[in-house]
C-alpha cells in the first residue's frame, strides 16, 4: 500500500507511510463516531423494553466519556498524521524538486518554460499539500470505514443493509466517470493560468520597453483578455467536475429513502423488529454524511493527476551523471569531431575540433547563430555532445559530475545575474566560504573599489533585484569579483564587454587581462578588436570550423576573420549624415 501512494501521488517513503498511517487515523475516526449512535441505540432499546433507565446510569454516564474519549484520541491523531506530516511532506517534496532541478541538464530548462516549472514547484505542491491534508487520507479512510460498517449492516440484516448500501457504489461510480472529463478541464485551466503567469512576468520584465513605445495599453489589453480566459475556464473547470458530484451526491439522499420505504413495508410485514428499523434508520443518518464529503474528496484526487504528472516528470528526467573524482592532466580543453543539436531543432553544430591550451586565449568568433556559444556549453558541460568528444586535461567532461567539473571553470557571462543583497555577498556567491579579506581582495583586482566606495554603505549596499542600482558596467566587474574570487584555472568569457561604453571597457578589459594570466582562456566576442590579442582564432559559422590560428595568421589568409574585420574596420567609418 505504501508504494501504490508513494507511485500515485509523488510520495517520498516517509510521506507514504504517513498516507498510510493518516488513512487509517480516518478510519479510527469515522468509526469512533458511530459510538454514539450505538449508545443512542441501547438507550432507545431499554426505553421501549421499560427496563429502568435509573438502574443504568453509571453505564450510560461512562459510555459517554468513552464515546468523547475515542472521538478526541482519533481526532488528534488524524489531525497529527494529516495535517503536520503532509506539511513536513510539503516541504521535503519542494526541496527534493529543488535538488533534481539542480542536478538536471540545461537542456531540460531550454525545454520547459520557466512560468511553467515555477508553477510546478509553487502551485502544484500547494495543490498537493491541501490534498494530502484535506482529501487522500479523507476520501481512503472514509471508504474503508464505511466498508466496514456496511459489512456490520449486512451480518445485521441483509434485505435492509441493500436498502441502505445500495446509493454508495453507484454514487462513487458517477464520479469515478467523470475523471477523463475533469482532466480535459484541468488541462485547459492549467493551461490557461500558465498563459496568465508568462503575460504578467514578461510585463514586469519589460514595462519599460513597453512604456517608451507607447504599447503599455495594447499589451495590458491582452493581458486582461488573459485573465478573462483564465476565469472561463475555472467556472468551466467547476462545472464539468460540479455536475458529476452534485448529481452523486443527490443519489446518496434516496438512500435514507429507501431505507423508510423497505423498512417501513418490512415493519408491517412483521419481517422487521421496530428496533432494527430504528438501527437502520440511526447508521443511515450517519452513513452517508462522510460519503456525501468522499464524492467531493474523490473528484478534486481525479484532478490531482495532471500536478502529479508534472512533478513526476520532473523526478523521473535522467539526470547527468559522473565520477565525483576529476584529476586532469592540465586543463587543455579539446573538441574532438563534436556534433550537437537541440531537442527538436536543427543542428547547432556538426563537426568541430579544435584545442584550447592552457595558458593560451582561444577567442571563438563568427557570425550569429554559428554555434560559439553552445560550444563554450559543451566544454562546462551545461549540455552534452550528441557526438564526438570533448575533454578537459585528457578527461572526457561527459565521465565527470557536472558539479566537480564546474569547479574547474569561472564564467563571465555577458547578462550578469545579480541578487538583491549586499556588494559583499553578490561576490561572494563565486566562493561561498570566503572572508571578507579575500572577498575584498578580489573585489580590487577587478576595479570594484572606485564605484564602491561612493555608495552609502560601500561593501553592505544592498544594490537591489539583479543590481538595479548599479550601471552595467558596475555590474560586469562583480561578476568579474566573482571569478577572480574562485580562481578556476579554466575562464570562459561570453560576450563579457559587448555592452559596456568605451571608458567601463576598458576597465573591464584592464581587470580582465589580471584574471587570465596563466589559465586556459575561452573568449567569445564579436569584436575583432577585442580578440586581436588572443593567441589563437576559432572562426564558426554554420556550425563548424571554417578557419583557426593565429589572428596575424588568419589575416594573411584572407579568408573568413579577415573579412569580419574588414566589414567592421568599414562599419566604425559610418556616422550619421
Amino acid at each position: 500500500m505504501k508504494q501504490y501512494f508513494k507511485n500515485k501521488f509523488a510520495l517520498s517513503d516517509q510521506g507514504a507511510k504517513e498516507m498510510v498511517l493518516g488513512i487509517l487515523a480516518v478510519v479510527a475516526q469515522n468509526l469512533a463516531l458511530m459510538f454514539p449512535v450505538t449508545l443512542l441505540y441501547l438507550f432507545t432499546g431499554y426505553y421501549i423494553d421499560g427496563v429502568n433507565l435509573q438502574s443504568h446510569t453509571g453505564f450510560y454516564i461512562g459510555g459517554i466519556v468513552v464515546c468523547l474519549a475515542l472521538i478526541v484520541i482519533t481526532s488528534i491523531w488524524q489531525y497529527n498524521t494529516a495535517y503536520k506530516a503532509t506539511y513536513k511532506e510539503s516541504a521535503s517534496r519542494r526541496i527534493s524538486l529543488a535538488e533534481k532541478l539542480r542536478k538536471l541538464p540545461l537542456s531540460f530548462f531550454a525545454r520547459r518554460d520557466l512560468a511553467d516549472l515555477t508553477s510546478t514547484i509553487m502551485s502544484d505542491a500547494e495543490v498537493m499539500e491541501h490534498a494530502g491534508s484535506h482529501m487522500i487520507p479523507q476520501y481512503y479512510g472514509s471508504i474503508i470505514s464505511t466498508l466496514i460498517i456496511c459489512i456490520g449492516l449486512f451480518f445485521f440484516h441483509w434485505k435492509m443493509a441493500l436498502a441502505a448500501v445500495w446509493p454508495i457504489p453507484v454514487a462513487l461510480i458517477i464520479v469515478l466517470t467523470s475523471k477523463s472529463v475533469q482532466n480535459h478541464f484541468s488541462r485547459k485551466q492549467r493551461a490557461a493560468q500558465i498563459d496568465l503567469n508568462e503575460g504578467v512576468q514578461e510585463f514586469i520584465e519589460t514595462s519599460r520597453d513597453l512604456k517608451s513605445n507607447n504599447a503599455e495599453n495594447e499589451y495590458l489589453n491582452g493581458l486582461y483578455e488573459k485573465i478573462d480566459a483564465l476565469e472561463k475556464r475555472a467556472v468551466g473547470s467547476e462545472l464539468g467536475t460540479a455536475i458529476f458530484v452534485v448529481s452523486a451526491q443527490m443519489l446518496l439522499k434516496f438512500g435514507i429513502g429507501t431505507v423508510a420505504l423497505v423498512g417501513g413495508t418490512m415493519l408491517i410485514g412483521g419481517e422487521l423488529s421496530l428496533m432494527q428499523f430504528f438501527c437502520f434508520l440511526l447508521v443511515a443518518s450517519r452513513l452517508y454524511e462522510p460519503m456525501s464529503g468522499t464524492l467531493i474528496n474523490l473528484a478534486a484526487i481525479n484532478a490531482l493527476q495532471i500536478n502529479v504528472d508534472r512533478m513526476n516528470e520532473i523526478h523521473n528526467t535522467k539526470e547527468q551523471e559522473g565520477s565525483a573524482d576529476f584529476a586532469p592532466n592540465g586543463y587543455d580543453i579539446v573538441f574532438d569531431h563534436v556534433g550537437f543539436s537541440y531537442k527538436d531543432e536543427k543542428t547547432v553544430l556538426s563537426d568541430v575540433s579544435f584545442t584550447a591550451k592552457q595558458g593560451e586565449v582561444t577567442a571563438l568568433v563568427g557570425p550569429s547563430g554559428g554555434g560559439k556559444t553552445t560550444v563554450s556549453r559543451l566544454a562546462a558541460r551545461f549540455w552534452d555532445a550528441d557526438k564526438g568528444k570533448v575533454t578537459v586535461g585528457g578527461v572526457d567532461v561527459k565521465t565527470v559530475d557536472p558539479e566537480t567539473l564546474l569547479g574547474s571553470f569561472s564564467i563571465v557571462f555577458q547578462d550578469v545575474t545579480l541578487f538583491n543583497n549586499t556588494v559583499m555577498e553578490n561576490i561572494r556567491v563565486g566562493k561561498k566560504d570566503a572572508t571578507d579579506e579575500e572577498v575584498l581582495h578580489a573585489a580590487r583586482l577587478a576595479n570594484c573599489d572606485e564605484f564602491v566606495k561612493s555608495l552609502p554603505n560601500g561593501y553592505d549596499t544592498v544594490i537591489g533585484e539583479n543590481g538595479s542600482e548599479l550601471s552595467g558596467g558596475e555590474r560586469q566587474r562583480i561578476s568579474i569579483a566573482r571569478a577572480f574570487l574562485k580562481d578556476a584555472p579554466i575562464i570562459l568569457l561570453d560576450e563579457a564587454t559587448a555592452s559596456l561604453d568605451v571608458e567601463n571597457e576598458t576597465k573591464v578589459q584592464g581587470a580582465l587581462s589580471r584574471l587570465i594570466k596563466d589559465k586556459t582562456v575561452i573568449v567569445i566576442a564579436h569584436r575583432m578588436r577585442t580578440v586581436a590579442g588572443a593567441n589563437k582564432i576559432v572562426v564558426l559559422s554554420d556550425g563548424s570550423v571554417a578557419e583557426q590560428g593565429a589572428p596575424t595568421e588568419l589575416m594573411e589568409r584572407g579568408g573568413v576573420f579577415a573579412d569580419m574585420v574588414g566589414l567592421q574596420t568599414e562599419g566604425q567609418d559610418w556616422s550619421i549624415a
